[in-house]
C-alpha cells in the first residue's frame, strides 16, 4: 500500500545491481511512493547486473558513475538535475567493497593497497557525494541523504575486516557533514545501520550464513530484510523525519542492544551437549 509519501521528490540512487540488492529495493519502494530518480553505478557493475530491468519499472534513467571519482560525481549530479529537472530531495548511498575480504586476507594481514580501495570504495565515497551536491547546490532545503552502514563499526565482528573501519569511517562522515549541511541548508545526513542481509556484495563476507543466523537469535524483532530496510529508508526521505540528522540509526531488529538472548544460549548449549554426545 502507497503513502504518496514522495509524491513530488526526486533523487539519486546509488548502489543497486540486481534485486537481492538493498538499493533495489529502495528505489522500487520510492516509485510507488511516488518519486522520480536516477540511478547509478559503476560501469562495470552495469556489465555485472540487471539493473536496466529496474529502470525500465521504474522510469528512471541510468547515468554511469564512479563514486571515488569527484569528475564522475559532477557529471552525474548535473545531469541528474537536467533529468529531473531541478535540484534533488533525497540521495542513497549503498556501496560498499572490501577486496581484502574477496581476497581472503585477515585483518591482521591486509593489502595496505587493498585498503586504501576499501576506504575509499566504501566510505570516502560518500563524502565525495556529500562534496559535489554541497559545490553544486543540488539538494533542496529539507533534504535527506542516507549511506547504509553496519554494527562492526561499534563492534568487533569474526570476519567483516577492514568494512569495520570503512563504515566506522562513513558514520564519521555523516556526522560532521550532517552538521555543516543542516547548518547552512537544513539538510539531513543519517546512517541506517542495517541487519546482515543476503545481498551480492554481503556474500562475500566470511561467515555471512552463520553471521546471519546468529544474529536472528539473537534479535528480538529477527533480522530486518532488505524489504524492510527500503521502508525505513523511505521514511527517513520523507517530510516525515525532519528533524532526524547526524544518526547512526540501528535497523536490526533489536541486535545492538543484546547482550544474549535465550535463543542463541540455547543453541551455544546444545552444540556443548552435541559435543558430548559425539565423543561418547
Amino acid at each position: 500500500m502507497a503513502y504518496n509519501l514522495l509524491k513530488g521528490k526526486r533523487g539519486i540512487i546509488f548502489g543497486a545491481l540486481n534485486d537481492m540488492s538493498i538499493a533495489w529495493k529502495v528505489a522500487e519502494l520510492a516509485h510507488e511512493e511516488g518519486a522520480e530518480f536516477v540511478l547509478t553505478n559503476t560501469p562495470i557493475a552495469l556489465r555485472m547486473g540487471t539493473l536496466s530491468e529496474l529502470a525500465a519499472k521504474c522510469n528512471a534513467q541510468i547515468i554511469p558513475s564512479d563514486a571515488t571519482s569527484v569528475d564522475d560525481l559532477e557529471n552525474l549530479v548535473i545531469k541528474s538535475m537536467e533529468i529531473l529537472g531541478g535540484k534533488i530531495d533525497f540521495v542513497l548511498h549503498s556501496i560498499g567493497m572490501s577486496p581484502n575480504v574477496r581476497k581472503g586476507l585477515t585483518y591482521d594481514r591486509l593489502n595496505y593497497d587493498f585498503y586504501h580501495k576499501t576506504l575509499d570504495i566504501s566510505a570516502m565515497s560518500f563524502h565525495k557525494v556529500l562534496h559535489v551536491c554541497r559545490k553544486l547546490d543540488a539538494i533542496n532545503e529539507w533534504g535527506s541523504v542516507v549511506a547504509l552502514s553496519y554494527v562492526a563499526a561499534q563492534r568487533t565482528l569474526y570476519g567483516y575486516n577492514d568494512m569495520a573501519d570503512a563504515k566506522a569511517l562513513l558514520e564519521s562522515i555523516a556526522r560532521s557533514f550532517g552538521y555543516i549541511y543542516g547548518r547552512d541548508k537544513k539538510i539531513r545526513v543519517n546512517t541506517v545501520s542495517q541487519s546482515p542481509t543476503v545481498t551480492t556484495a554481503g556474500s562475500g563476507v566470511k561467515g555471512i550464513d552463520s553471521l546471519i543466523d546468529f544474529s536472528e537469535r539473537m534479535s528480538p524483532l529477527g533480522n530486518a530484510t532488505a524489504e524492510d530496510c527500503a521502508n525505513y529508508c523511505i521514511t527517513l526521505f520523507s517530510d516525515l523525519t525532519r528533524k532526524v540528522t547526524m544518526q547512526n540509526l540501528f535497523h536490526d531488529g533489536g541486535f545492538s542492544s543484546m547482550g544474549m538472548s535465550w535463543r542463541a544460549m540455547h543453541q551455544y548449549d546444545k552444540s556443548f551437549r552435541d559435543c558430548v554426545n559425539d565423543g561418547d
